[in-house]
């Protein structure tokens, strides 16, 4: 396991720290770092370049002259790409240019990346980053402390750390070729970037449990634990399910003798409605006189 010296923002040894050989005893895979690095590039990309076609160019629909007769080329509108200040043929148009990288291979260039800038000797663990006050002037005097500020030629710095230290974001924010950020905004394209890697202690073993292949393939385990469906109910024994069929038998007997007992005014009824209706007619005066 790779073991690194700890130093104070006075560049003075405090002690050592052995890191993750999984994350930081990599081999350099070079076509790997470019692959993640083409991806983040394209990723940034706005795709908003964008020509104008004969249909967007100002101008008139009015055809010119007429098709025949007149000698010259037949000539349709004055949009036509063949005619200075027409549209354009072919140009670029507003895309979306991101695709999509392996999870697996995202993070194995960052541990590559970060294995060499340790095999360089341009990988840094300070015990903490303690300022007591927001000062541009103590943090150059830190960079100068550590050796990163030779005749006034300063080196591209990354420092990693928690981003609630409002302290040294504050100091760091307008000093040149000098980036603040925390361990879940590391990226490969910085890692390539600058030039020296400034970690905190608790920032570089926050990095190295989040890039462990280990622990990736445990949260794998449980995201898959968790989309598993519910299992199905277990069925009754067999002796419960008698029970339960004898249960309902004199509910069944119950429910039948209701409806053959009926009461005797529905019966009744039901006689009525059976019985052909007598239809009784109205007869006038002057029908009576006729009947007699």
């Amino acid at each position: 396991m790779p073991t690194v010296k700890v130093r104070n923002l006075k560049n003075k040894e405090v002690g050592e720290i052995k890191l993750s050989d999984a994350v930081f005893g990599v081999e350099l895979n070079e076509a790997l770092i470019h692959a993640a690095v083409k991806n983040f590039r394209a990723n940034g990309r706005q795709g908003t370049s964008a020509t104008k076609t004969r249909g967007n160019v100002s101008g008139s629909g009015r055809k010119l002259w007429k098709q025949k007769g007149t000698g010259r080329a037949r000539i349709a509108s004055l949009r036509s790409p063949l005619w200075k200040g027409g549209g354009n043929v072919h140009g670029p148009q507003p895309r979306d240019w991101s695709y999509s990288l392996p999870k697996k291979m995202r993070r194995g260039a960052l541990r590559s990346a970060l294995s060499e800038r340790l095999r360089e000797g341009n990988l840094i663990v300070i015990d903490e980053f303690g300022f007591k006050n927001p000062k541009t002037k103590e943090f150059l005097a830190v960079l100068g402390a550590l050796g990163l500020i030779e005749k006034k030629a300063q080196a591209k710095t990354l420092i990693v750390d928690s981003l609630d230290n409002a302290n040294l974001v504050l100091s760091a924010r307008n000093v040149q070729k000098t980036k603040v950020t925390n361990s879940f905004g590391v990226n490969i394209y910085d890692l390539l970037y600058h030039e020296k890697l400034l970690f905190s202690k608790a920032a570089i073993e926050e990095l190295g449990n989040l890039l462990d292949p280990k622990n990736e393939g445990a949260k794998e385990a449980e995201t898959v634990v968790e989309a598993k469906p519910k299992a199905k109910k277990e069925a009754k024994p067999k002796a419960e399910a008698v029970e339960d069929v004898k249960a309902e038998e004199p509910k069944a007997e119950a429910k039948a003798e209701k409806k053959a007992a009926k009461p005797k005014a529905t019966k009744v009824a039901d006689e009525e409605k059976a019985a052909p209706k007598k239809t009784t007619k109205k007869v006038t005066k002057e029908e009576a006189t006729d009947n007699e």
